[in-house]
């Protein structure tokens, strides 16, 4: 029988324990004020005159734009949003009569470097004005009556789209907002009636001027950039360095909500990375970190430059870059078409070089790009090659590679504000904006506040934690420390060793201090068995060689195996060493390793390294009150389990690598602080895991949660899970039905696999980083407390939904975490479902502080990333690369992670 579809939970209620305080909200209240209006959404269609379906974004935008300013009298002058796809929308119906509209448009193209005469696409020539149809079919329409209907509860089809419109308009304003100030009190006119047939062609004359002042500034409108609903002006004001190839760019994201308040526009600081404009060499230099060009890596520099846009010197045009020659710019050769010296018009074709046709033909004199590939400007099938000397990259170009640890603490110096900063920039943003004046807003009777809201939230007690020796600790703004305490459960490390890819250090320093820290705590650690130091002539060779020869020394060295290594890496969290060391260490032999590079030898710093390896090898350092003594509610007589699950994908821009998929499930129920960690590959950019259920061929389940609940089921007494609650990270409200219907039912499956005839009761929670929500303190100029709830106002006005601030912060503006709750069989009641959750946020055992999101996903997420750097997939993708150096995902297959090892698959590795 197949299993119905499952939808997601309506809120059963709201919290009430805490400490009752008010917060300010990025959110600013939004009226309607005309309910009666109604968006008519029409499909747009945009041929030229030999029937080829125009297809391009920004042609499509300023072919619609010249449209109503063209035919502004038969469209009755509609105020309108496009999105530049397909859909159209307007407040009042068009003219019945209008579905077919002709327009004249003047086309910007290119020029190729090997005919001046042919012309290209994208560039900055002017060629023939072309006829454009365009075609405006009505679909359908919707009332904006939906969005007060939907903040009572009622049905949430209509809002979505009235939402959808609203959310546009705001892109469309950030396009033309360089020309609203000319125009924007004559638009408003535009929905009111005309009192007399003068007043009228008055008026009329007025509006047809301001639309050409609004369509001729909307067209030479430049330097912005638009990422969906955040969007960045290139102001010099904006910008901040990350490196000499790397840009911040500082800008604002705002988009429209529903929540139980009714309609709210959120406002919040957004930032970007962009590519320093300038030179393409002097890029390639800063960002391959060399000091000359013969030090270039072509191979990645063309990876590198794919789809950047450039523009050449000596003729100001801007071209997009698809690849390099295969030869430099001396030797490339082309066709080129040349009159024949008979004095008679036919043209031959000529072989000449990149170089030497800038050099006699174009007079450009090029100096030291004469020995270096040449940028292809033109198609896979007609290729345009431009020496690099003569191409600079333009400005507003987004940086989609991933940041080294370098640029990644630069950035978040660079752009963390304070609470109090934030807010004074948000309410600059709110003056800047002028939503009162927006003409399609106005046209609608939607007014924006100009302050932003404050509301109602609690502040849950932070749960109070066990240590060693009997003693309670109280954590104190979401940190505890273990001065003068133990560990609660202290291991003891009798042989163990040290080993040093470093040039510098003293390990013997770094063992004697690792000892008495780690006595102070309660763990007896003997003297190590050896330190071995790395040859000096391995240093230059590969990472995983430099990996093998130091175990082949270890093993000459110990006389049995260790229980754990301590690695020095020469280089913190960026070594190209640590993927290599982890595998061998985790899948080959089976070892427990802590990784350090210490900068400084502090007390803070080896307590931090003492509670990862003391969780590694099996030791507890803290248990919550409650986890204790075993009364926590809904878990304490029932056996539970508990899930953390998340994705990691490949590099933004890199398609074809795999993503990783890791799920952790909780262990000696009822315990709710042990895990074990299962992870997959599946298919690149694939967010809903796809291996959680795996028949094989035999029929025999191979999949993810089978080892978990076989774990669990080891480690619990013989007890099998009867509940299971699940925390998903990294999935978006458009997948949270997939989450329910796919991931759900391949658990439910994999239990049924191991005999079962009833399932378990489920609870699932996604809980969503990345989002624009931000909490303030009201009346004070810091951070809300550690605990803060917020499940009313701003929350969804129908689905199960919360933002809870668990940790502290000293640096920056915190980020809530937004806890959408899909389904609860097991029946938690709010306040008792919050508690859990911020319990959960303290049973992290790397740190000593409360982490914002719920330890499981923490877990997930460190185990993807530890157990993802097993295989390098730039190598593999190298292997499998067609000759351009990219190839169809189609043709990759997915890898498969090395099986971790008997010794440590069950322990908390990841820690």
């Amino acid at each position: 029988m197949e299993t119905p579809e499952r939808h997601i939970m309506c809120r059963p209620g709201f919290g009430s324990i805490g400490r009752h305080i008010s917060v300010l909200v990025n959110y600013l209240k939004v009226s309607i004020e005309s309910p009666d209006q109604t968006f008519y959404q029409y499909a747009v269609k945009i041929t030229s005159e030999d029937g080829r379906s125009i297809e391009n974004k920004l042609i499509r935008l300023k072919i619609i734009d010249k449209v109503f300013l063209t035919y502004a009298s038969k469209l009755d002058m509609k105020a309108f949003a496009f999105d530049g796809k397909e859909n159209l929308y307007t407040i009042s119906p068009l003219p019945e009569n209008i579905s077919s509209l002709t327009l004249t448009y003047e086309e910007s193209v290119g020029l190729s470097a090997g005919n001046p005469d042919e012309a290209v696409k994208k560039a900055k020539h002017s060629l023939a004005p072309r006829i454009f149809k365009v075609e405006l079919n009505y679909g359908c329409k919707f009332p904006l009556q939906s969005i007060p209907l939907t903040s009572e509860g009622q049905t949430l089809g209509e809002s979505r789209d009235a939402l959808t419109v609203l959310n546009m308009i705001l892109r469309q304003r950030a396009i033309h907002k360089f020309s609203l100030s000319l125009s924007l009190s004559l638009f408003v006119s535009l929905c009111l009636p005309p009192p007399c047939i003068s007043c009228f062609a008055f008026l009329y004359g007025i509006v047809q001027l301001a639309f050409v002042l609004f369509y001729s500034l909307c067209t030479k409108c430049r330097g912005r950039l638009l990422v969906r609903q955040s969007f960045f002006q290139d102001d010099s004001r904006n910008f901040f360095e990350v490196d000499e190839s790397l840009l911040g760019l500082r800008g604002y994201n705002s988009n429209f909500v529903m929540t139980c308040a009714g309609l709210s526009l959120k406002l919040d600081v957004a930032m970007t990375l962009t590519l320093k404009p300038g030179p393409v060499l002097d890029f390639l230099l800063a960002n391959q970190n060399v000091r000359e060009p013969r030090y270039i890596d072509w191979v990645k520099a063309k990876r590198m430059l794919k789809n950047l846009k450039i523009k050449t010197t000596h003729t100001n045009r801007v071209f997009r870059i698809i690849g390099l020659s295969d030869r430099p710019c001396y030797q490339q050769s082309f066709l080129l078409k040349v009159k024949e010296n008979n004095g008679s018009n036919k043209e031959k074709d000529r072989e000449t070089t990149v170089f030497e046709y800038f050099h006699k033909h174009l007079g450009v004199v090029l100096t030291y790009s004469k020995y270096m590939p040449c940028l292809d400007v033109g198609k896979p099938n007609r290729p345009i090659y431009l020496p690099i000397e003569i191409c600079s990259l333009i400005s507003l170009q987004r940086h989609r590679n991933p940041l080294s640890p370098t640029q990644q603490i630069t950035v978040l110096e660079k752009f963390k504000q304070k609470p109090h900063d934030r807010m004074k920039a948000l309410t600059d943003a709110v003056k800047n904006n002028q939503y009162e004046n927006d003409p399609f807003l106005g046209a609608c009777g939607i007014s924006v506040e100009k302050q932003f809201m404050k509301i109602a939230a609690r502040v849950l007690e932070p749960p109070k934690l066990k240590v060693g020796r009997g003693q309670d600790c109280m954590p104190d703004e979401g940190r505890w420390n273990f001065k003068n305490k133990q560990f609660l459960d202290p291991v003891s490390i009798k042989c163990w060793a040290i080993v040093n890819f470093s040039s510098g250090g003293d390990t013997s320093y770094l063992s004697r201090e690792l000892i008495n820290c780690g006595r102070s705590k309660g763990m007896d650690i003997e003297r190590p068995y050896a330190l071995i130091e790395e040859n000096q002539q391995m240093r230059k060779a590969s990472p995983l060689a430099r990996v093998d020869a130091m175990f082949e020394k270890l093993q000459e060295k110990l006389p049995d195996q260790p229980e754990f290594i301590l690695c020095v890496l020469p280089e913190r969290k960026i070594s190209d060493l640590y993927g290599p060391w982890k595998m061998r260490s985790l899948s080959t032999f089976g070892l427990v390793t802590q990784c350090v590079c210490p900068v400084k030898i502090t007390e803070r710093y080896l307590m931090n390294v003492l509670l990862k390896i003391n969780s590694k090898l099996g030791g507890v350092n803290s248990l919550l009150a409650i986890e204790e003594h075993c009364i926590l509610p809904h878990v304490k007589d029932v056996p539970t389990m508990i899930i953390g699950m998340d994705v990691s994908h490949g590099s933004p821009g890199r398609s074809d690598l795999p993503s990783i998929a890791a799920v952790v499930g909780s262990l000696s129920w009822p315990l709710i602080s042990k895990y074990r960690a299962v992870v997959r590959t599946q298919s690149p950019k694939t967010e809903i895991i796809d291996s959680l259920f795996k028949p094989d061929e035999n029929g025999e389940d191979s999949g993810i949660m089978r080892e978990l609940l076989k774990a669990f089921y080891v480690t619990s007494e013989g007890r099998k899970p009867e509940q299971i609650i699940i925390f998903r990270d990294g999935v978006g409200e458009s997948q949270f039905c997939q989450v329910l219907n796919i991931e759900l039912e391949q658990i439910k499956q994999a239990y049924m696999g191991l005999g079962e005839s009833e399932v378990p009761k489920f609870t699932v929670i996604v809980a969503q980083k990345r989002h624009h929500t931000r909490l303030f303190e009201a009346g004070g100029s810091g951070n809300v407390p550690p605990g803060t709830v917020v499940d009313t106002e701003i929350v969804h006005p129908r689905n199960y939904d919360f933002y809870m601030c668990a940790h502290g912060g000293m640096i920056g503006t915190l980020r809530p975490v937004h806890y959408h709750v899909l389904l609860d069989e097991i029946g938690f009641s709010p306040d008792e479902l919050q508690n859990f959750i911020h319990a959960l946020s303290y049973v992290y055992r790397r740190s000593s502080h409360a982490t914002s999101v719920v330890a499981p996903i923490c877990y997930a997420h460190h185990s993807a990333r530890q157990v993802g750097k097993f295989v390098k997939f730039d190598e593999l993708h190298a292997a499998c690369s067609e000759d351009n150096g990219f190839t169809s995902t189609e043709n990759v297959p997915v890898p498969k992670l090395p099986r971790l090892h008997d010794n440590v698959k069950d322990s908390m590795f990841f820690c």
